[in-house]
């Protein structure tokens, strides 16, 4: 993926995408063991995930934060304990939750829009509903002039605006985020942020974010999950409003010395 910088729009069109908000989903995991039989990579879970927060999850490498994503998105059954979604049982996949990965994942010989629109394609959207829905997302993410493009020809911060876009085109209830942003440039990345934030305003969709960097963990989260070698070490409200300026605030550097103290850095 590209790594160069670009600049990312910093304000989102208003363009109407959704009639109304979505109704995010509550995710719950009860002494739940995560991972392959003879292999679990988490043990003892208990993660109460609020419908429509932003929970970020931080660890360091091989700690199974991949692991609970892939759980929760239904791609992995637990060994143990219990998964719900809205207090039912978590069986498996589902469009209500998407799966968004470091790499972007988008259809090389789809152009963007027809990426954009696959998910509201399996939904049955008719298709001049969805084109216009499909140009509308494009919109708000700043590719509207980029539609008819294929993948490959768009920088690396276009296609994960791309593959936001998709992901948030068929409304799920919750989105699942695996280090999206790991592979971008600083600027670039800090420009994601900023966009995924106002993007995700009011839409109402539970999101799930892990990431190594503890400090986009604490931009985005409204709570953050520590895990630690075998199991969750702690969950830490996150402090607000929201400010990228915030270097200083008591409160924020409190937390980060926390988070790094628990995670042994």
């Amino acid at each position: 993926m590209s790594t160069s910088s670009e600049t990312v729009p910093s304000t989102v069109s208003e363009t109407a995408v959704a009639a109304s908000p979505i109704r995010g989903t509550r995710l719950t995991l009860t002494a739940a063991r995560l991972g392959r039989p003879g292999a679990p990579a988490l043990d003892g879970v208990g993660l109460d995930i609020a419908a429509g927060e932003i929970l970020t999850v931080v660890g360091p490498s091989g700690c199974g934060k991949s692991t609970l994503l892939r759980t929760l998105a239904g791609l992995l059954s637990p060994l143990a304990g219990d998964i719900t979604e809205d207090r039912r049982p978590l069986t498996g996949p589902s469009a209500d939750r998407a799966l968004v990965f470091q790499e972007d994942a988008l259809l090389p010989w789809r152009t963007l829009r027809a990426n954009v629109e696959l998910p509201l394609a399996i939904r049955g959207v008719p298709r001049a509903e969805r084109r216009e829905q499909a140009q509308a997302w494009l919109e708000r993410v700043g590719l509207a002039s980029q539609a008819r493009q294929l993948p490959h020809r768009v920088s690396g911060g276009q296609r994960q605006r791309a593959q936001l876009a998709r992901a948030l085109a068929g409304r799920p209830r919750a989105v699942l985020m695996d280090e999206p942003f790991g592979a971008l440039d600083a600027q670039t990345r800090a420009g994601m942020q900023d966009l995924l934030v106002e993007v995700l305003r009011g839409t109402g969709a539970t999101v799930v974010f892990v990431t190594h960097d503890v400090d986009e963990a604490l931009f985005l989260g409204d709570r953050v999950a520590l895990l630690g070698a075998g199991g969750l070490v702690a969950v830490r409200d996150v402090p607000r409003p929201r400010d990228r300026g915030a270097h200083d605030d008591p409160a924020r550097l409190a937390l980060r010395r926390d988070v790094l103290t628990s995670l042994g850095t």
